[in-house]
């Protein structure tokens, strides 16, 4: 069952059977403790709630108003009937089930892959997941036929003796004690050798199916006709037979799955853990100033909430009222809380510490900051890495491979081995299928990425793909923006010049007046200043913005111009008479902005916004890890080189278009250099989308997040070094997942296959072969688990300046 990890956009009380029943009626277990079944919908309510009738004795709680009179109005009706099962869903409508080993594989219903027999799994896992029905149903099987499966193997170490068996007789005794174990037990497997077949997708399946099949097989016909075999098949007075072969083969397959269903498991911890971040209820604060608590489900956007000490900030939203410390760590990685004040944005699933707050929320649902990260790690975790391309080659011919070399070792052994030599040909035949596992190959890749995909979102790094991981640790180039990027991205307002016959106070109005449909920072800053101070806007008619230039409109029948420089030289506007007070405004880092009146300057603006404390340990760490650092901005030149002499980055362009951050992304990749481009508007989109890796600052715009590869939820640029340091140590792990399952194979089949019998004298055992294959993909597995281990020592968790 998979559940939106937040939801929002609800029906008020009256309407909430039908909306709340996708979510809240399959909980497990009816009658929890403090809780009990509203009879009418299905849903799990509190029973102090305050909608409550008696009738024939019997307490009934529901879980609204309207819910209440549907029953009063029949109780007989109700009282009796459980809520029908069609209301109890087995997984929410819309529910994705997919492969991890081929992530094209997706249906709306449980099942196995087509191509690799591995059973599918939700997209996206739920904190209500029952346990895997696979892993029951492989731990059952192999539980209650193990004790078969010990038998069998002791009467053969004693060969009879113990309960005194004729040879012929020992033969029926293991048929008897093997059949429950292959047959029943090893169903499953010989299900999903047959799909194989019928598929026409050759994988694990089918090599176990053929190799425990053929041993079978042979031995109960050994068994049931043993004059149909020559002498040589001959042993210690009867026709050898295999049955302890087979069935401990499918009880360690068995024993195999249920260890690597656990490890798999393990993979979907950091999405679950995040789904656990949401709250479950919010305080609405109501228009007549009281509070109720209400379920998640039923917020929208506007609503007013109160969070309270040691509460859970219920969705995204801005505060309102009151100033608090948020611990955002769980969503950011950064260990001290961040203080907010009116005016601020909160991230729902944060916990407020101190102060109490009323916050205004603004998303809800799958628009909050918690579900977009949920869906994006998801995302990342099901696609494919571009190393993973060789690995899907060879396993696309390894089981026809060993196929073959399994009959070319029956045959050779059977024609040119010693006697008993067709024995030996199918002892070492049955070895070769049974060792061999493409599982592990196509592991190797997605549990590495599957992995460090959750760790990274724990740190505050969404990558969208696989390829993304992959290719970061070869960035040797990083593009920065300035504003929101190297700066804070909320800039405040310095002062205003004017020029006659204008004033500093008429600038700023007019200003305001053009900004105020505007949506860029700097605008929203000019707009908050000429309201602080009272002025009247005026309103503005013909608007139009000049990506990367300014904004252009009419006030009162006249035509304005607000921009940079670039802009008034394309408008011919001249500037020259404050360009002595612009320039010393920008070498102290300030951002100047000019307005032009019906073609004449009219004054100048100056907005400021400080360097993140983040920004010179972040750019310290790239430096030593060889990266080159780029600074483009589009503000002017003589700002863009105050910031960067104060960063210390040496190579800088100021006043860049959207259009010249994409040329010099283009002009570095020709070059030769691998580019990563980090910025957080949307005249940063081109430039991010080109990048060989786009870096999207989490605190900017839409636009920006869905043209790069890598979002930072902080906007905190040391989360490219970690970032750059998470790739470097997955790329080892696939590396070593992949040259393990090489390695494995490689070795595994010849010796399997009697190579180096001439020289030892000993043949691998069918059983024992068993035993290394299912251990193969377990090893696999938990070689990526480790990558979860060592990531945090392999990212340092940086330390803010101040809160």
């Amino acid at each position: 069952m998979v559940r939106s990890p937040v939801h929002g956009g609800g029906a008020e009380a009256h309407q909430c059977c039908e909306h709340a029943r996708e979510h809240e009626t399959r909980q497990a277990g009816e009658g929890a403790e403090g809780r009990a079944r509203d009879p009418i919908c299905g849903m799990f309510v509190q029973r102090n709630g305050p909608y409550q009738s008696t009738y024939a004795g019997a307490q009934y709680h529901f879980c609204s108003k309207s819910c209440q009179q549907k029953f009063e109005a029949a109780p007989s009706r109700y009282a009796s009937a459980e809520p029908s099962s069609a209301d109890v869903e087995v997984a929410a409508p819309g529910t994705i089930y997919t492969c991890p080993m081929h992530p094209e594989i997706r249906q709306d219903h449980p099942g196995t892959c087509p191509k690799c027999g591995m059973a599918l799994e939700p997209e996206m896992p739920s904190l209500e997941e029952d346990e895997n029905p696979e892993l029951a149903t492989f731990r059952r099987r192999f539980w209650w036929t193990l004790p078969l499966t010990i038998t069998v193997v002791l009467l053969v170490m004693q060969g009879g003796r113990a309960a005194n068996l004729a040879p012929a007789a020992q033969s029926w005794v293991e048929l008897v004690l093997s059949a429950p174990v292959v047959l029943w037990a090893g169903w499953p497997i010989y299900m999903r050798c047959l799909q194989s077949f019928l598929n026409r997708s050759p994988n694990m399946w089918t090599l176990i199916g053929i190799g425990t099949g053929a041993a079978f097989l042979y031995s109960v016909v050994a068994t049931v006709a043993p004059g149909v075999f020559p002498s040589t098949f001959v042993v210690h007075g009867r026709i050898s037979v295999y049955f302890e072969a087979a069935a401990v083969i499918i009880s360690l397959t068995l024993l195999g799955q249920v260890f690597e269903l656990r490890a798999r498991s393990q993979t979907s911890a950091a999405i679950k853990a995040l789904l656990g971040l949401a709250p479950k209820t919010a305080r609405r604060v109501n228009a007549d100033g009281s509070e109720t608590d209400i379920p998640l489900t039923h917020v929208h956007v506007g609503d007013l909430l109160r969070v309270r000490p040691g509460e859970k900030v219920p969705t995204d939203g801005i505060v309102t009222e009151g100033a608090s410390a948020i611990d955002e760590s769980m969503l950011t990685g950064e260990p001290l809380p961040v203080s907010k004040r009116v005016a601020d944005h909160v991230i729902g699933a944060t916990i407020n510490t101190t102060g109490t707050l009323v916050m205004r929320s603004e998303k809800v649902g799958a628009q909050t900051v918690l579900s977009q990260i949920v869906q994006l790690v998801a995302q990342a975790q099901r696609s494919k890495a571009p190393m993973q391309r060789m690995a899907d080659r060879v396993a696309g011919v390894f089981v026809v491979a060993v196929v073959g070399i399994a009959l070319a070792a029956f045959f050779g052994w059977g024609l040119f081995g010693p006697e008993p030599s067709w024995v030996y040909g199918l002892v070492n035949a049955v070895a070769v299928l049974i060792i061999a596992c493409p599982c592990a190959l196509g592991l190797a890749t997605p549990m590495s990425i599957m992995v460090a995909s959750g760790k990274a979102a724990t740190h505050g790094i969404l990558f969208r793909d696989a390829a993304a991981i992959e290719h970061f640790r070869k960035v040797d180039t990083l593009i920065v923006d300035k504003t929101g990027t190297l700066t804070e991205g909320r800039p405040r307002f310095e002062r205003a010049l004017g020029v006659a016959p204008f004033d500093e106070t008429e600038v700023l109005r007019l200003a305001a007046s053009l900004d105020q449909v505007s949506e860029h920072p700097l605008a929203a800053t000019i707009v908050a200043a000429a309201r602080e101070r009272g002025l009247a806007l005026e309103r503005v008619e013909d608007f139009a913005s000049d990506t990367g230039m300014g904004v252009r409109g009419r006030l009162g029948g006249r035509r304005f111009l607000l921009g940079n420089t670039t802009l008034m030289h394309f408008e011919q506007v001249e500037i020259a008479s404050l360009a002595q007070q612009a320039d010393a405004l920008r070498q102290q880092g300030a951002t100047v902005m000019y307005l032009a009146a019906g073609g004449k300057l009219a004054g100048l603006l100056a907005v400021s916004d400080p360097v993140k404390a983040s920004t010179p340990e972040a750019l310290t760490a790239l430096r030593d890890a060889g990266v080159r650092v780029v600074m483009a901005s589009g503000d002017g030149w003589v700002t863009a080189k105050a910031v960067a002499s104060r960063l210390g980055i040496d190579e800088f362009y100021g006043e860049v278009k959207p259009a010249g951050k994409l040329e010099l992304v283009e002009t570095l990749q020709r070059v030769g250099h691998v580019v990563a481009m980090a910025g957080d508007g949307i005249n940063d989109a081109p430039a991010l989308a080109k990048a060989d890796v786009g870096v999207a600052m989490g605190t900017g715009t839409d636009v920006a997040m869905h043209s790069a590869q890598v979002t930072l939820v902080e906007g905190d640029l040391r989360g490219i070094a970690r970032a750059r340091a998470l790739s470097e140590a997955t790329i080892a792990n696939m590396r070593q997942n992949l040259g393990f399952a090489f390695v494995y194979n490689a070795l595994g089949i010849p010796i399997a296959a009697g190579l180096l019998y001439p020289f030892t004298g000993q043949l691998l055992s069918p059983m024992i072969a068993a035993l290394a294959m299912s251990l193969s993909s377990v090893s696999v597995i938990s070689n990526a688990l480790r990558l979860g281990r060592a990531a945090p020592e392999a990212i340092p968790v940086p330390v803010k300046d101040s809160v």
